[in-house]
């Protein structure tokens, strides 16, 4: 059998969705938060698998969200066993861009997630929890906006290789089973065949469905790491670093954080070796 490729892909919430990244914190654990999910869906009845489209006030998380978030529904993709509610490691995507990349993976290889994270103190509060002002005397309107400069001033130790306050990180991975992608003929995979494949992923709910790709992962050996592995540089996180420039498909130029990136099955090796040591 080959040597495993890997392709990363940026999920997750940013400032544009839901308007706060997730946080970071000072030992490189983090929390993993979708963005809100931006299309029409389906009604419930319709749904291939009976569960609610879930929310935010729904998801497992270390810090409160605004209470006018608490009802959205999120877009829960990629799923993750054992990860907010969900049972099934699966990702869809609806742009070429990715899709392209994702759909040239083969079974055994690596899809990887990567997210902007801001870094945070272990107790951050959240964006908006409703608290008090004068909660910890950094707080403005129940938002909790302590981060890199704040645990600097205090002289928080902070791991070396984190970025001083928002960074790009690869935060999870699956490792794929199957991988189902349009022939070029349409805008969509068969959706009879990603419901037999994937019946809880998010796409599936979409009215109408989108996904050009759909990724199966072996949930025995997918989900988030421990710990981030950093694809900014420590000292600024709109700079790449080695993994990016020197292993990454990617030039490391103009906004990189957003692209996709692929590693050949040499790259991927170094990749793999650095990501298993921050795997629980």
């Amino acid at each position: 059998m080959p040597d495993p490729r890997a392709v990363a892909v940026n999920v997750a919430a940013n400032t544009n969705e839901p308007g706060f990244r997730g946080p970071v914190y000072p030992d490189g654990s983090f929390a993993y938060v979708p963005i809100p999910e931006p299309a029409a869906t389906l009604p419930r009845d319709r749904f291939p698998v009976d569960e609610p489209l879930p929310t935010y006030g729904d998801l497992d998380l270390p810090f409160a969200v605004p209470a006018d978030l608490r009802g959205t529904p999120v877009h829960a993709d990629p799923e993750f066993p054992g990860v907010h509610g969900r049972e099934r490691a699966t990702y869809g995507d609806p742009y070429a861009v990715k899709a392209g990349r994702i759909a040239a993976l083969d079974p055994g290889d690596w899809l990887l997630f990567y997210a902007t994270l801001t870094l945070r103190p272990r107790d951050w509060a959240g964006p908006g929890d409703g608290r008090p002002d004068d909660a910890t005397g950094d707080r403005d309107g129940g938002t909790d906006d302590r981060d890199g400069a704040w645990l600097r001033e205090r002289g928080v130790a902070v791991d070396d290789d984190l970025a001083p306050d928002w960074g790009a990180y690869l935060f999870a991975g699956m490792r794929v089973e199957r991988v189902l992608a349009t022939d070029g003929g349409g805008d969509a995979v068969d959706r009879a065949a990603a419901v037999r494949a994937a019946p809880t992923n998010a796409h599936l709910k979409r009215d109408p469905f989108d996904a050009r790709v759909v990724a199966v992962g072996d949930p025995a050996v997918s989900g988030p790491f421990d710990r981030v592995v950093p694809l900014s540089a420590p000292d600024a996180g709109s700079e790449a670093n080695r993994i990016v420039t020197d292993l990454s498909s990617d030039s490391g130029k103009g906004p990189w954080w957003r692209r996709p990136m692929a590693f050949d099955a040499a790259a991927t090796g170094r990749l793999l070796a650095r990501i298993d040591a921050v795997r629980g």
